[in-house]
């Protein structure tokens, strides 16, 4: 199945895996209730970026990023997700994920999505 939509960054049209990365992108950094028309869309993960740096954190982290994939994007299924910060402090979430919308499941490209940039 081949999806159309527009690149956020370019104003070109975008299909099929840079849709799907643009889509996960835009769920894990909206945060929930900032969307007018569609106040449940978005994920918990920017509540979480001022949360203290710790395995609770990194958890919820993950979590929240699953959850919210699992909801608004139906055409991949989550293999697992990490969570990393570097020595900045930029924080960044890890995806393995297929994807399940085809006629049969297709492994995807890990992608990395940063949430926070260093604090200098």
């Amino acid at each position: 199945m081949t999806y159309l939509g527009l690149d956020s960054t370019t104003g070109r049209a975008s299909t099929d895996l840079a849709h799907i990365w643009q889509s996960i992108r835009d769920i894990l950094t909206t945060p929930i209730g900032t969307r007018v028309m569609r106040r449940a869309y978005g994920s918990d993960v920017p509540e979480l970026i001022d949360q203290p740096m710790n395995g609770v954190t990194r958890l919820r982290v993950m979590s929240a990023s699953v959850a919210a994939i699992v909801r608004w994007e139906p055409r991949v299924s989550i293999n697992a997700v990490s969570f990393q910060s570097d020595a900045e402090g930029a924080w960044s979430v890890s995806i393995d994920a297929e994807r399940v919308d085809g006629a049969r499941r297709a492994t995807l490209p890990p992608l990395t999505i940063p949430l926070q940039r260093g604090r200098a």
